[in-house]
Order: C-alpha cells, then structure tokens, then sequence
C-alpha cells in the first residue's frame, strides 16, 4: 500500500469514491463513508487496521483475503461495496446527523435499482442514524428496502475494539449463510 504524508491525506477531504456495485448482487456491503485513506488509494476500506477485507475471508465469503487493490474482484463473488455518506471524511463524527439521513435516502433508491438479496450495513450506529430506526441492534433487521433484505453488521474498523475478528467474522458469516440460503 502506498504511504501517504498527512498533507496528501488531507487532499482527500470531500472526495468520492466509486461503488463497486452491479445489479442483482448477493450482498451489497454498505460502509459508514470513506475514510481519507480509502479516499486517497480510490480503494474501499483501505485505512490500516481496518478489518473489512481480513473478516471477509475468514467469514466464507471470499477463497482468500483480498487487497483493497483488488475490490472489484468483489463482484466475481456477487458482492458488491457503497458508503451511506458518499464523502470522505477523517472521523466518521465529522458528519452531520441530516447527511445520515440524505445518504440513507440516496442507498434505499441505489438498492431498489440494484436489488441485492442482502443490503450489510456496517455499522449500526449508522443504520440507526440513516434509517431513523433506534432499535435497530445487529443481525438481519425486518424492515426491507425495495425487496432486499437488511442485515446490520459490526462495523470492521480497528477503532472497533468491542468486536474481536472471531467474533466479527461469526457474524459476517451468519449473514453468508443466509445470503447462500436464498
């Protein structure tokens, strides 16, 4: 991975990456935003330490653990990747409550044109804040989005320390197995 000074970094600010999204995926994996780091490389969750693409893995999705780099091999395996918030930010508290909001109105039309059988949403602080659903907890949610169904994961970033990559990966894979069962 290339090593960037904090002024480069810094650049990134505000920046959209593109989805790796196509129709009818299996599951589309949906972050809070991208970091500055993924903003920078152009690669979803590419900042080290974050565990996305270890968890992806170790949870059956993928036959081994793939680069940031290699993202777009993502589809091969009918997953797919996009943000709530589209712009990059340092700290994923830099966003404002109404841009949750207006990027969960942007996602729910990206799923209904998409129509994945799973919309993942990592994080469920940010599920909460995009959907107006306070209970929401994680694991599948009953609500639908234009026929997919949700499930809300454990957010893979390193600051995450409540989940361990065991755990975190017992979770991803509970929702390939339903994605498999479909």
């Amino acid at each position: 991975m290339s090593r960037f000074t904090p002024q480069e970094l810094e650049s990134a600010r505000g920046r959209i990456v593109p989805d790796v999204v196509a129709g009818g995926l299996r599951v589309l994996f949906c972050g809070i935003n991208p970091s500055l780091m993924t903003a920078a490389t152009g690669h979803h969750f590419a900042r080290p330490g974050n565990r996305f693409w270890p968890v992806l893995h170790a949870a059956g999705f993928t036959p081994r653990r793939l680069l940031p780099a290699e993202q777009d091999e993502l589809l091969s395996y009918g997953l797919g990747i996009t943000n709530v918030v589209a712009r990059a930010t340092a700290r994923a508290d830099e966003l404002a409550p109404d841009e949750f909001v207006a990027g969960g109105s942007v996602l729910a039309a990206k799923v209904e044109r998409l129509r994945p059988g799973w919309l993942a949403v990592v994080g469920v602080t940010a599920y909460r804040a995009a959907f107006g659903d306070r209970t929401a907890r994680i694991g599948p949610q009953r609500e639908r989005i234009g026929g997919s169904r949700v499930w809300v994961l454990p957010n893979p970033s390193g600051l995450n320390a409540r989940w361990s990559l065991d755990a975190m990966a017992e979770e991803y894979g509970r929702l390939r197995e339903a994605a498999e069962a479909r």
